[in-house]
């Protein structure tokens, strides 16, 4: 074979090789949701590649055959044509016999590296750069490979799936997408500047509805506006002046005899209409949606929906109220971080080093803004104010405080019992307390 011919066999098997490289790399990194889109718009080949994913075993037995026959057939042409050249350069400074050994070792390595680099490492990374489109260009050609080998790759597949049986290993590929694969894919298209961090925020929060409880968007019952059903039109009336609200809770003899809700726009047209506010009035009061404090907000979403209200009260395992939502609560939880980073109410940032946070601020949102991953016993309590009770194990009072993580929470203002301002200030070493 002369040196043009053996030179042209080399460049066929390099290509060769190069197309079975693209085709194993192109088929393991092809996105799913990718490949269902191009399917979806009328690509037949992409459902093929998606087939393929799910039974994967003929497809890299082809693949792996082929790499193989390449290699050896590359290294026996090289070695046939190289290394006599090769031995005849290195002749003239060492013996013959070294000459033919060192001809032959020059050989081997510049057929490997020439295999390794054109026919391995280009091909996979264009593969792994491009894997959709690469996929639906080379199934048809692969599926005519895979007919050719039939019989070899039946034998090989029995074999495989005998050892994978043998073994308890399963034999198909479960391509299933979790919340964590969603959330690291936002916040990589985040990194690479194709979802804005606002963005990649709401989706975070979207998820966290399905372990957020209702506790953490609710209003506490302390800050509950309700009016008695005795309650006259005088005191009604101011009531709604002070502490305007869409909805108020109506009882009868205290918060957690809850009787019903009336609309403010109801009381308003009653006022409009020169009529006094008479909460036994028929017809104005509205069924009120009674759910547990257990619920998450996801839980407590689809309630909504499938009654058709927009406000519930909740309560716990001995029948208390313990705070009201609405549908604007819980969507405020999903949005918060498209309309403002941090809840001004809530989270106040001062400096670099501190912030001052409201007690009721869920834990998520405390997480969130001072970079942290969690916080010890964190299924015990839903706010701030729970962390640093179940930490002191008792009532907290105004200059108490923990050290965690990093960072001094220290309690700023006590109302009646309740938790109502933290300062959490960065210290210089991280304690645990």
């Amino acid at each position: 074979m002369s040196v043009a011919t053996s030179l042209f066999v080399i460049l066929l098997l390099i290509l060769a090789s190069a197309f079975f490289s693209v085709a194993e790399m192109a088929l393991a990194a092809s996105r799913r949701i990718r490949l269902r889109q191009m399917a979806d718009e009328g690509d037949a080949r992409a459902a093929r590649v998606i087939e393929m994913q799910e039974q994967p075993g003929s497809y890299f037995t082809v693949v792996q055959i082929g790499l193989n026959a390449i290699a050896i057939l590359g290294g026996i042409v090289g070695e046939g044509m190289l290394t006599p050249t090769f031995a005849a350069w290195i002749s003239a400074v060492v013996e013959p016999q070294q000459a033919q050994t060192l001809g032959f070792i020059s050989s081997f390595l510049v057929i490997t590296a020439f295999l390794l680099l054109f026919a391995d490492l280009i091909p996979k990374r264009l593969g792994m750069l491009q894997p959709e489109v690469l996929a639906v260009r080379v199934i048809r050609p692969m599926l005519v490979c895979m007919v050719a080998l039939k019989p070899v790759v039946w034998v090989f597949n029995s074999l495989t799936d005998a050892i994978f049986k043998l073994l308890g290993l399963p034999a198909r590929r479960e391509d299933r997408i979790t919340h964590d694969d969603i959330l690291a894919m936002a916040e990589a298209g985040t990194q690479a500047g194709t979802l804005g961090a606002e963005e990649q925020q709401v989706i975070e929060n979207l998820f966290e509805l399905d372990t957020r409880t209702v506790a953490s968007a609710m209003t506490p019952r302390d800050r509950i506006v309700f009016f008695l059903q005795s309650d006259d039109d005088a005191t009604v009336r101011a009531r709604i002046g002070a502490r305007p609200h869409s909805t108020y809770l109506v009882c009868e003899r205290d918060i957690d005899d809850v009787v019903g809700y009336v609309d403010a726009k109801d009381l308003l047209t009653r006022v409009l209409n020169q009529q006094p506010i008479d909460l036994r009035a028929e017809g104005l009061l509205n069924k009120v949606l009674i759910i547990p404090e257990q619920l998450t907000l996801l839980e407590a979403l689809e309630t909504f929906r499938e009654v058709h209200e927009d406000f519930a009260v909740i309560v716990n395992e001995y029948s208390l109220v313990v705070g009201v939502i609405t549908i604007n609560d819980v969507m405020s939880t999903v949005m918060r971080g498209l309309l403002s980073p941090l809840t001004e109410e809530q989270i106040v940032r001062r400096d670099d080093r501190s912030w001052l946070i409201d007690g009721n601020t869920p834990i998520a949102d405390v997480l969130r803004a001072l970079g942290l991953d969690e916080l010890p016993r964190q299924d015990e309590y839903e706010t701030l104010a729970g962390f640093l009770m179940v930490m002191l194990r008792r009532i907290p009072k105004r200059t108490d405080g923990v050290t965690w993580g990093g960072y001094r929470f220290e309690v700023m203002d006590v109302d009646s019992f309740r938790i109502d301002q933290v300062m959490v200030t960065r210290v210089e070493e991280p304690a645990a307390g």
